[in-house]
């Protein structure tokens, strides 16, 4: 531009300015914004689904780490009457289900328990079942998203997060548990626990981690949150203090107890009281702040978007899947005909 089409530009943009703030003001507020709290009334109405699986051999405190997350009587040994322990011969999977409702949003969590998992003398493809499990359930998602007349809302069945418990023996991983994070770490979001943490010092807790999170690069093991599912710089740098924190070193109990005048969740010992929420006594505030506060959303979508994508293109690519199977057989009939033979 010459000196004088520099001028006329600038002018005719501070015109251009004065108009857009006169519309601005001629029309006012416009309301887009109140789409937030449309999205919220709908999912406090509906409610939303969680399903989350806990693995580990028995004596590692699941269910009463489960209970102390939600801070309800919700895992399988708490619900069922007269329970007894005892070591199964083979790994079966119980499905347990509550409605749980805080300040008006309800959600149905299902926790799925793995008892037999890690117990017997081979455990020789002790995964099989839960590899089995988890299939079933994405299967069903694809069956139900595949018929012609769908459900306005299809039940979601699937596992959104796999809790899985590392004794602390302050060593290494163990051959089952690196076997069974490989080949379920592509299938499920893996969160890698070390149970009752209690029981290993300070350094001992540290150096355990560390070592864990060695064994994880040299085995190629992916678990939750996975840095190629990082959307942006902010997700990124808080994913990054996460995986630096992982496995998380936790201890559960639903026992409350006096500290300075206050009631806190602790486990009682001959040299004072662990405070379970207590970030300085151990890392459960950390992974309920995870699964619940912080990702548990992009739990679900990790799981609809990516792991669930990739087992429905495998299935609608394989050879011995046909349209037939899943979607034709369930069309209607008209006039006695079934139209999935025309």
């Amino acid at each position: 531009f010459s000196p004088m089409e520099e001028k006329d530009e600038k002018e005719r943009m501070i015109i251009g300015g004065e108009e857009d703030d006169e519309w601005a003001d001629l029309f006012g507020y416009v309301g887009i914004e109140a789409v937030l709290d449309q999205m919220r009334m709908k999912t406090m109405k509906a409610g939303f689904e969680f399903n989350i699986m806990v693995v580990g051999q028995s004596g590692l405190g699941k269910s009463t780490l489960v209970n102390t997350l939600f801070k309800s009587k919700i895992s399988r040994k708490s619900c069922t009457p007269n329970y007894e322990e005892k070591i199964c011969k083979t790994v079966k999977l119980h499905a347990v289900s509550h409605v749980i409702e805080e300040k008006g949003v309800k959600m149905k969590l299902t926790v799925v328990d793995t008892p037999g998992f890690g117990d017997q003398i081979n455990n020789e493809n002790c995964w099989e079942p839960i590899v089995k499990y988890i299939n079933e359930q994405y299967e069903k998602f694809l069956r139900e998203e595949l018929n012609v007349n769908r459900k306005r809302r299809i039940p979601d069945s699937r596992v959104h997060c796999c809790i899985y418990f590392l004794p602390a023996t302050g060593h290494r991983l163990r051959p089952i548990d690196v076997e069974f994070m490989k080949r379920l770490g592509k299938m499920v979001s893996i969160v890698p626990v070390i149970a009752k943490a209690d029981t290993l010092t300070v350094e001992e807790r540290q150096e355990f981690k560390e070592q864990i999170r060695k064994d994880l690069d040299a085995n190629g093991i992916c678990v939750y949150p996975q840095e190629e599912f990082d959307e942006d710089p902010d997700e990124r740098l808080l994913n990054h203090r996460i995986r630096e924190s992982i496995p998380f070193a936790v201890v559960g109990t639903d026992q409350e107890h006096q500290v300075n005048g206050n009631k806190v969740l602790g486990r009682k010992t001959k040299w004072g009281i662990i405070e379970v929420e207590n970030v300085a006594h151990c890392e459960f505030a950390n992974l309920r702040d995870l699964l619940i506060r912080s990702h548990l959303q992009d739990l679900k979508d990790v799981t609809h978007n990516i792991l669930y994508e990739n087992y429905r293109v495998r299935r609608l690519n394989e050879s011995n899947i046909t349209f037939s199977e899943l979607e034709l057989s369930s069309w209607p009939t008209e006039n006695g005909t079934d139209k999935s033979q025309l």
